[in-house]
């Protein structure tokens, strides 16, 4: 029987090819997303006639939306085996904090860091009936910092506390884990009016110990090993993608 994923924020970025990356491995998916017309967009371009992606219109700061969504998965597959918590409002910079409305704040925080917790909550039993796994899309801002990102460094530190703390409390029984993305070009994964080329700025990538920016195929790649049993021995982790960067000693320039 094919397993059962449902991966949130999928109709573009990086859950548009970590839903592709599981159909390819067999996985059946429950492909959620709060942007109907890019829902539209990647059912008509890549997903026709694909009976394996079942498409959901949910925000996932809303219970209610939630619960609907893993009834639907219920329903459908009556399992699940697998749950990806990518859904986010990926705009890391918000301004001054001076500035940074308490409406901003909360958006960001019921989105990227509620959502994450609706949704697990939700696909919990249905989790613990196939001892499946977690996997959730934090960020390497939620290690380290730029100025003027604070709702989304917060919200992303909060997925990394909230994976660990799920781990603890569904030891024996559900996986969960987190990869925090680096330097990820997703330009051509974007919906058509705001797609670009891939980057070709060599000092970008040069940068990296892995001489090149990160792309979605490696963080779908980890994703997908996660949620297999290859991974049954690991839990409550996180695993940074991004190249070496975090792990890179920079200087002051010289005087």
């Amino acid at each position: 029987m094919n397993p059962v994923a449902l991966v949130t924020g999928a109709a573009q970025s990086i859950g548009r090819v970590i839903v592709e990356h599981l159909c390819r491995e067999g996985w059946h998916v429950a492909a959620l997303d709060a942007d109907s017309p890019a829902i539209e967009s990647a059912r008509h371009t890549w997903s026709a006639g694909n009976d394996s992606i079942h498409w959901i219109c949910a925000d996932v700061s809303r219970e209610a939306e939630v619960s609907q969504a893993i009834e639907e998965v219920r329903e459908r597959w009556q399992r699940l085996d697998g749950v990806v918590n990518n859904a986010a409002i990926s705009s890391a910079h918000s301004g001054p904090p001076e500035t940074l409305s308490l409406e901003q704040w909360r958006r960001v925080l019921e989105v990227n860091l509620t959502g994450t917790f609706l949704v697990s909550r939700c696909a919990l039993p249905l989790l613990r009936s196939s001892r499946g796994a977690v996997v959730n899309i934090a960020s390497t801002r939620a290690l380290q910092s730029e100025p003027f990102s604070e709702a989304y460094a917060a919200s992303k530190g909060g997925v990394l506390s909230l994976t660990h703390a799920l781990a603890a409390s569904t030891a024996g029984e559900v996986r969960v884990n987190a990869i925090s993305p680096g330097w990820i070009d997703t330009g051509p994964w974007l919906p058509a009016e705001r797609r670009q080329p891939l980057w070709e700025n060599p000092s970008d990538h040069q940068w990296h110990w892995s001489g090149r920016i990160g792309l979605p195929q490696d963080i779908a790649s980890m994703t997908a090993y996660l949620l297999s049993s290859a991974a049954q021995f690991i839990t409550g982790q996180n695993f940074t993608i991004d190249g070496g960067v975090s792990r890179r000693m920079t200087y002051p320039p010289s005087p």
